[in-house]
């Protein structure tokens, strides 16, 4: 494996803490564009989820390259996050490997896959840092608990309060919430249906279409049409 995959992670139980970072409310577009621009001019570091942000969803997992699919203009979108320079991480559940579905090789491969992938188009991922616990298993890595995002923090010296994440679950958004960087909802994936679910505690989240969507709100530019990039 090349040295640059080596950093992927696995990790285990962290501290938690709490805070809310409030905007206005998404059905507002003006104003809502308005606070994501202000806070982009000192935003850092992107949290990225991966199912359902980055490539489709499956419910029984995404369990080889065969079954991965970009979602289109979520690579297009890091490539401009990058070339911006934004720092960006993939924070993912993968409960897989517990479930005994996959191994750690396995999902090891995936992302190197993906990572390599993205690098050919003009985009830089620092690092996949996953959970491999299950839901049952009360580990304090798994979203929405924090742990994942204090790695990293404490990994790759990531200021957390200049940190944004990107998610297409209640989880992504929480777990961000809980180490103290802002959040955004994306409709792909999952998100269509848990944007649903929000209640006035997360009144004035961002809803963004998807994740070029969202660069483009991030960048205050127009980043160009969505294609899909072939994974064989």
């Amino acid at each position: 494996m090349p040295m640059a995959y080596r950093r992927l992670m696995k990790v285990h139980q962290l501290p938690s803490g709490a805070v809310a970072w409030p905007l206005s409310p998404p059905q507002q577009s003006p104003p809502n564009a308005l606070s994501i621009l202000a806070f982009a001019q000192s935003l850092k570091t992107i949290f990225l989820d991966r199912d359902g942000v980055i490539n489709e969803n499956r419910v029984d997992h995404v369990k080889s390259w065969e079954e991965f699919r970009f979602i289109p203009g979520a690579v297009k979108a890091i490539s401009h996050l990058t070339a911006a320079g934004v720092r960006l991480f993939v924070i993912t559940n993968q409960a897989a490997i517990n479930r005994g579905i996959m191994t750690t090789g396995q999902v090891d491969e995936l992302n190197s896959r993906m990572v390599e992938v993205i690098r050919q188009h003009g985009g830089w991922i620092e690092s996949v840092i996953y959970c491999p616990h299950r839901p049952e298993d009360g580990c304090g890595c798994r979203k929405p608990a924090p742990g994942l995002f204090f790695r990293a923090a404490e990994q790759f010296h990531v200021n957390l309060s200049e940190a944004l994440v990107i998610g297409d679950a209640l989880a992504d958004i929480d777990a961000g919430r809980a180490a103290g960087c802002a959040g955004m909802f994306v409709l792909t994936g999952r998100g269509r249906e848990q944007v649903k679910a929000l209640g006035p505690e997360y009144r004035g989240v961002p809803v963004a279409a998807d994740l070029l969507a969202a660069t483009q709100l991030l960048l205050g530019q127009n980043v160009g049409p969505r294609h899909r990039i072939p994974t064989s």
